[in-house]
């Protein structure tokens, strides 16, 4: 080292890491001390896994350590066998210790995998506080938009973009579904995360027994604006939580109807809280069906006419042209140079009744097609035999 560098003194070489210490405590370890119930067991989990790995190589380390200082090359006390290559004692310990531990391991992650199954409904809030067979949870609709988190509540009739306030001590049971591309709903202070996908649903049962404000957001990568993809977490005592409602009733921007959502399905970047009344409450259910759309045929109705044998020939022309595209979500598509189409509905169960209120009802026995009208042409019935005009293309 040149001569000419200047020396500090001893007790001035710790100051760099002193003064990184205050950015320390902006590091909060809410997996392992969260506010909720099923965190608080998945973090016991990870602090036992983490145990039980230890007990061997911790050891292992230690001894390590201990044979390289023990039959170093002046140590001349310690004893020399260029020819010792067993022992049976030393393999016993070998391998038993790690296959005790695999043992512990498998065994506590089996357990682990069905108590705590995102599934399941919980069976307590707390240690020794048992869920009461006439308490409810809160239901909690979750959508995955780009790139923010709608929450609806259909029990309160609110509903919120990248806001979620559930009551401190109540069990709560998300239903969570994406609208484009799959992201991970994740609370780190309420329970483990568990995936949003399009045209699927997934359930999450969790609860918060301490108030506080926290913070959740996409565990998955979904593009451009994923990195700001969080929403704010409250957990208010029941008091607070109804006054919450109320407040949120009153500072709404509307309905989220229907025309509403497919506005607020548009990609945005660092969406604000925005709050709205939700007075449909087939919306979500639309939402997993992929038919949110007027006129778009939900996956329910297409499996049900798939499970009586499909739509027949009438189901052939049974297409329309997207009116919208990925990028922009609901822009416009030059039919010219693209050929896309989605499967028009012709008809609907009950819980798709509001999708289109002109409709009129379809008899059982022209579901697979029988009588059905071709969309673009004149209607004709199973007793005529179809003309030559009528006969698709070969």
């Amino acid at each position: 080292m040149p001569s000419n560098l200047p020396r500090f003194p001893a007790r001035l070489r710790l100051l760099p890491l002193l003064a990184a210490l205050p950015m320390l405590s902006g590091c909060g370890l809410i997996v392992l001390d969260p506010a909720g119930d099923v965190a608080r067991q998945q973090g016991d989990l990870i602090i036992l896994s983490t145990v039980l790995m230890l007990l061997v190589i911790v050891p292992v380390m230690a001894l390590t350590i201990f044979f390289a200082w023990k039959y170093r090359a002046s140590n001349k006390d310690a004893t020399y066998k260029p020819d010792w290559d067993h022992s049976t004692q030393l393999e016993l310990v070998i391998w038993s210790a790690p296959l005790l531990i695999i043992i512990c391991l498998g065994a506590v992650t089996w357990v682990a995998t069905h108590l705590l199954d995102p599934y399941r409904p919980l069976a307590r809030t707390g240690p020794g506080q048992p869920v009461a067979a006439e308490v409810k949870p809160l239901d909690v609709q979750v959508v995955a938009l780009d790139w923010k988190w709608l929450f609806i509540y259909p029990e309160q009739g609110v509903a919120t973009v990248n806001e979620l306030a559930l009551p401190v001590n109540r069990p709560v049971r998300f239903r969570i579904s994406s609208s484009s591309v799959m992201n991970s709903f994740y609370v780190p202070a309420l329970a483990g995360q568990i995936y949003a996908m399009p045209g699927m649903e997934t359930k999450l049962h969790g609860v918060f027994d301490k108030t506080g404000n926290y913070e959740g957001f996409s565990a998955n990568y979904s593009g451009w604006g994923f990195s700001n993809m969080r929403f704010a977490v409250k957990s208010l005592p029941a008091g607070e939580f109804d006054k919450w409602v109320a407040e949120t009733k009153a500072s709404s921007e509307g309905d989220l109807s229907r025309a509403e959502y497919l506005k607020l399905e548009k990609p945005t970047h660092k969406e604000p809280v925005r709050r709205f009344a939700a007075s449909d409450p087939q919306l979500f259910d639309a939402v997993v069906n992929m038919c949110v759309e007027p006129g778009k045929m939900c996956m329910h109705d297409m499996m049900a006419l798939d499970a009586k044998g499909g739509a027949g020939i009438a189901g052939i022309g049974n297409v329309r042209q997207v009116t919208y595209d990925k990028f922009a979500a609901r822009g416009t598509v030059d039919a010219a140079r693209w050929s896309m189409r989605y499967v028009a509905a012709y008809c609907s169960s009950p819980v798709m009744s509001n999708d289109r209120p002109d409709a009129k009802p379809v008899a059982p026995q022209k579901l697979k097609g029988e009588g059905l009208p071709h969309p673009s042409r004149p209607e004709r019935t199973a007793l005529r035999a179809p003309a030559a005009a009528d006969r698709p293309l070969s």
